[in-house]
């Protein structure tokens, strides 16, 4: 816990800076940030004649705009208290020796615990080796990861965020296992934090011990803040108190005095021709920002600023199980800039940074980061089109050297008066890099130019920049041996002609294509279906499998499954609590439910001909009842913290749907199909259940009606087991 002398100088620190950053709206700039991003000297926008005209910039436009933002930096620094003697409470967290490591932290993926490549469920182990391997042949490997193991599952029962991660196979001794296998190929590791969380299970602790506990526990090195903007001190010094720094990432910009603790970032850019310059790493070069756009498809945009900014990238391909895969020329570019951004990483804590050094093409842009003797550009070429020839001026200086470190050769400057011009060429949406060097090189630059050499043989322009998405297939669901008679418990469906409609529920993604899933009758997934087919006639599950049943499985075929964590959580001592016998089974994985299937000499639905039991056939009703909803035919919603228990499987008689088939809304969601991509499994749930989380709009969303489903993401049996996830078997009728 943190200290009350501690609180007490923090409070007088908080309450300086408030008044500090209060005053701010006096500051004068001619330009003045828009939220993260600081405009551009206004000579390098083209405009038309009908705006003015277009006017080059000169070496005098260039001072005016550099001393006026160096002028609000200096200013700013003041106001927010990020300058002069520090806080004897807060340390000087970029000099911390725990957090050096984020500022060479140039690529960081946000990895979705349910990547494939991530964890093997068949073979029950993590694969972080097959994981790194695969982002080192696409686009050169990663210096950070955030490992993503909550939304958007989360909510669907009460595992707090805390829980989410616990849940991962192996608890948290296997996740710290798997951290540790990150660290052995030099991969630092995140896990994110959701202060929305506060509808699950209470921590019954402060939230920022009960992280810096569990981080120390895997060893975790940092926190993404999700959703915030800004990650507030209280966290950091509950994980320095911890003996546990950790290195804090709000996903928005946070107020400025915080970038005092909070020593990453995210970039969240609005995109133009001219770049812009970070407003966080103009007023803290040492703080590292990680650009995310992660729906966009074209890279180009984010790789460039980066560049530009001398920061870095995430690299997020799976998003929440949607898959937004880098383009060969983008991974390709990734691996050329990151390769020289961790060649240079000092640099660019350079106080001397200057952005817009002059150039002598149009759309061609490029920073100086001075550092000691040395000096490093880095260069965009904003244009559609290749250029070449004269890019730069630079004083003449006896004996400097000059590289170009994007194609790992010497330049050759030619004297012009009292400067030297270097020529190199830049292709469209290229990128350049050069350094001047007094005498020789060293041989940390002679292996960077050696590699970069290698590297740049071919164009960028000569990989595909063709985006395309990842396709899915359903998992099969062999057929049951016919029934001549409705078993014992079972309704029999009639078959018929059937226009099957569902879209699913996901928060995110909109309507673009590889959301929600692809049926066999499609090309690619999508949220909105719609497709006519024929049922044959089968028989379902009057009522979702009991615990009762359940345990007459596990007493007759002694079923034990090889991931047992969270098996049948609600269970003590090898039967369910007394009075529950007639409810739904419930911490059952896919795997389990099909074992019991097969054991009953059943299967699991497939959804539509869930969905065709639920609506009557052809009535398209919204609900198994009717059209209008009636909340008396489900139960009462539970919208406390801690999950208390579902109602008898037969409670609800009036629920039933036309062919007589109970419990299909509202108490536990019912496992059905399952779909696959080469990154990606994931399951169809369907009916929503009785348990509300409240507070936030993020939770695993609810689907009662007939036409819509959830998509539920699956990692690992232990993972995927819930305390609102049940089924019910179908068995395939004689013809």
């Amino acid at each position: 816990m943190v200290s009350q002398a501690m609180k007490t100088s923090i409070a007088i620190f908080l309450a300086a800076a408030a008044m500090l950053a209060a005053s701010a709206s006096g500051q004068d700039s001619k330009y003045p940030p828009e939220e993260q991003q600081i405009p551009p000297p206004s000579c390098l926008t083209l405009r038309g004649a009908w705006e003015g005209g277009y006017t080059s910039c000169t070496a005098a436009t260039h001072q005016e705009w550099l001393d006026d933002v160096t002028h609000w930096r200096t200013e700013r620094r003041i106001r927010v208290g990020l300058a002069g003697p520090q806080f004897a409470a807060i340390p000087d967290f970029y000099a911390m020796p725990a957090l050096q490591w984020t500022r060479s932290a140039f690529i960081q993926p946000q990895m979705m615990v349910h990547d494939r490549c991530f964890y093997d469920p068949v073979a029950h182990k993590y694969t972080v080796d097959r994981y790194l391997d695969d982002l080192d042949k696409r686009y050169g490997g990663i210096d950070a990861v955030l490992i993503w193991a909550t939304y958007p599952n989360m909510g669907i029962d009460d595992r707090n965020q805390l829980d989410m991660v616990s849940s991962m196979p192996g608890g948290l001794a296997g996740v710290r296992a798997m951290v540790e296998d990150f660290h052995r190929r030099g991969v630092k590791v995140l896990f994110p934090m959701m202060m929305w969380d506060q509808g699950t299970r209470d921590p019954g602790e402060p939230w920022p011990t009960a992280i810096a506990e569990e981080m120390k526990a895997i060893d975790a090195d940092g926190v993404n803040g999700d959703t915030q903007d800004g990650v507030p001190l209280a966290f950091s010094l509950a994980a320095n108190e911890a003996g546990h720094p950790l290195a804090f990432e709000p996903e928005g910009g946070p107020a400025d005095e915080a970038l005092a603790w909070n020593v990453l970032t995210w970039g969240q850019y609005k995109f133009q021709f001219v770049p812009t310059v970070d407003r966080y790493r103009w007023l803290e070069t040492r703080h590292q920002v990680n650009i995310q756009g992660r729906w966009m498809r074209d890279k180009t945009d984010d790789l460039q600023f980066a560049f530009f900014n001398g920061e870095g990238w995430e690299s997020w391909e799976n998003v929440w199980g949607i898959w937004n895969g880098i383009t060969p020329r983008d991974g390709e570019a990734t691996r050329r800039m990151a390769t020289i951004e961790r060649g240079v990483a000092p640099f660019f804590a350079s106080a001397e940074w200057e952005p817009f050094y002059p150039m002598h093409l149009y759309g061609v842009f490029a920073s100086r980061w001075p550092r000691g003797d040395r000096t490093v550009w880095t260069i965009v070429n904003r244009n559609e089109y290749d250029v070449s020839g004269r890019q730069m001026t630079v004083p003449a200086t006896g004996g400097v050297r000059y590289f170009d470190l994007w194609h790992g050769v010497e330049l050759t400057p030619q004297r012009e008066g009292s400067g030297d011009v270097l020529s190199f060429p830049i292709e469209a949406h290229g990128f350049a890099a050069v350094m001047a060097v007094h005498g020789a090189p060293d041989a940390k630059l002679t292996d960077l130019l050696a590699r970069m050499k290698a590297m740049t043989v071919q164009p960028l322009s000569s990989y595909s920049h063709e985006w395309k998405p990842l396709l899915q297939h359903i998992v099969d669901i062999p057929k049951t041996s016919p029934a001549a008679s409705t078993p014992p418990g079972m309704v029999k469906i009639p078959g018929g002609d059937y226009i099957f409609r569902v879209q699913g529920i996901e928060i995110e993604g909109s309507d673009d294509v590889g959301v929600d899933v692809q049926y066999p009758w499609e090309d690619a997934p999508r949220r909105f279906h719609e497709h006519p087919m024929h049922i044959d006639p089968f028989y379902m599950d009057q009522y979702p499998v009991t615990n009762a049943e359940f345990k007459k499985f596990l007493d007759a075929a002694h079923y034990r499954p090889e991931d047992n964590q969270n098996f049948l959580k609600d269970w003590k001592n090898g039967t369910y609590p007394d009075g529950w016998d007639n409810k739904p089974v419930t911490w059952v994985s896919l795997e389990d439910a099909r074992a019991y299937a097969k054991w009953a000499g059943k299967r699991l639905p497939h959804e539509w001909e869930w969905q065709y039991a639920a609506q009557g056939g052809n009535e398209n009703r919204l609900y198994p009842w009717g059209n209008t909803w009636d909340s008396s035919n489900v139960p009462t919603p539970d919208k406390g913290r801690n999950l208390t228990q579902p109602d008898d499987v037969n409670a609800h008689p009036a629920g039933a749907s036309p062919f007589g088939v109970m419990d299909m809304v509202g108490n536990v969601w019912q496992w059905t199909d399952e779909f696959v991509d080469e990154h990606t499994r994931a399951a169809i749930l369907r009916g929503g259940n009785y348990y509300q989380p409240q507070g936030s709009i993020w939770y695993f969303p609810e689907a009662y009606r007939n036409d819509q489903h959830g998509k539920l993401l699956l990692m690992a049996p232990s993972y995927d087991r819930s305390g609102t996830v049940g089924f019910r078997c179908v068995e395939d009728a004689a013809q």
